[in-house]
């Protein structure tokens, strides 16, 4: 599983380029199974893009990684059968559902893994499914669609699910005749898909409002494209900096894109600037606490950077509330910063009470989920002596050598592999 040491108390300084987008990576690699040949640019070399290649491969694809650059060519896919050991390593292993369905007008499937985050129902995805005009089977492990004919339609999503909104977006791509998804999901990964998918000869409009809309083609086109910056990684090397009393510049990032994260720690009193292209932070020797904070779909504060956060305010001066309304399970972190002296208290399922304090002590905790994992990680770095954050393999599902980066700005921190 791998293991992070990290000797605490070093203020990190100096610049890193932020690599390719995880959560636009995997929905573009499985748009990806529409089409003919994809040469896809900036994917991030983490495990969860790896499974997500060898499903492609599963699936007939004919797929080749140089550097961070994957050619997936399409062509000769024949399989509608999703591989029950991928999907239930990774939740974005659904979005291949849609992608096989405008494709093949079937498939078959298992419940998707990832990170126990609680209740994450795929019911959003299959009755988008059901509308298009699919007969949808559900087993107790395992579920199957069939189509003799998909008809563009109106969906209307309880909630503004990401996944679903994406997985509705590939459904619709080569379906015949309009589908408009409304209080569709707003988040600039959408905006990335459906770039992807207009390179590709799609007819996408609306990503990025609640409303989507998708003239179906009969066929997508070669295609040559190259993924966002990471978002949720920028915020979460911000973070590093701003726990450390650090500075940093990051290259290759939207502004835009990590507004509501840098806002938040404008108010904690970092200084930050913007520059074309590239962000800079500042950190104060103790920054202060929020008061509140609430989690939401974007452009409200993001739930990936909960748990990063969260690791600040456990060392800011004053206190905070969290509200974490998107996922009522992401508290996994939580027991694990308290061992490292921590006072955070659930105070009603998803809200916790963070009262802050002077210093952090190094301890040996456990990585349970991707972002809970990076907070460990921020933790350590801002802790008195050693850390060992056990478990790495839930960070390297969304961060690339996340040590190398934090080497470079001056941590001590080594990846120990087991």
């Amino acid at each position: 599983m791998g293991e992070y040491h990290i000797i605490g108390g070093r203020r990190l300084c100096g610049e890193v380029v932020i690599g390719g987008s995880k959560n636009a990576a995997l929905p573009i690699l499985a748009a990806a199974a529409l089409g003919r040949r994809s040469v896809i640019h900036n994917c991030p070399k983490i495990s969860d893009v790896e499974c997500t290649l060898e499903i492609l491969e599963i699936l007939g694809c004919d797929v080749s990684y140089d550097g961070r650059t994957v050619v997936v060519d399409a062509r000769g896919m024949a399989s509608h059968a999703l591989p029950k050991e991928q999907m239930t390593k990774m939740r974005s292993s659904m979005l291949f559902t849609g992608a096989l369905l405008s494709r093949f007008g079937q498939f078959s499937a298992h419940n998707p893994g990832g990170c126990e985050l609680g209740k994450r129902p795929i019911n959003l995805h299959l009755n988008a499914f059901r509308s298009l005009g699919a007969k949808v089977t559900e087993g107790e492990q395992e579920f199957f669609a069939t189509a003799d004919r998909l008809e563009g339609c109106k969906i209307c999503l309880d909630f503004p699910s990401v996944g679903a909104t994406q997985n509705i977006m590939l459904a619709a791509t080569l379906t015949q005749g309009v589908t408009t998804i409304k209080n569709a999901a707003k988040e600039p990964e959408i905006i990335d898909l459906q770039n992807f998918l207009v390179a590709a000869g799609a007819k996408v409009t609306g990503a990025g409002t609640g409303t989507v809309v998708i003239e179906g083609v009969d066929e997508l086109r070669d295609v040559e494209y190259s993924v966002m910056p990471d978002r949720i990684v920028a915020g979460t090397y911000l973070a590093a900096a701003a726990i450390t009393r650090g500075s940093v510049r990051l290259k290759n990032v939207v502004h835009g894109d990590i507004r509501p994260i840098f806002e938040k720690f404008s108010e904690m009193g970092a200084a930050v600037t913007l520059e074309e292209g590239a962000i800079c932070l500042a950190a104060p020797d103790r920054l202060k606490g929020l008061g509140y904070l609430a989690t939401n779909p974007h452009p409200a504060f993001p739930t990936d950077m909960q748990p990063q956060i969260m690791a600040l305010l456990a060392t800011a001066r004053g206190n905070c509330t969290i509200d974490e309304a998107v996922f009522e399970s992401r508290d996994k972190h939580v027991s694990e910063l308290v061992k490292m002296g921590a006072q955070i208290e659930n105070c009603n399922g998803s809200i916790f009470h963070i009262e802050g304090v002077a210093q952090l002590h190094g301890a040996t905790v456990y990585a349970k989920d991707l972002r809970g994992g990076a907070a460990l990680i921020l933790a350590g770095l801002a802790a008195q002596g050693k850390t060992v954050v056990k478990d790495a393999v839930y960070v390297e599902r969304g961060y690339e050598a996340m040590h190398n980066d934090l080497q470079a700005l001056g941590a001590d921190i080594k990846f120990i592999s087991s």
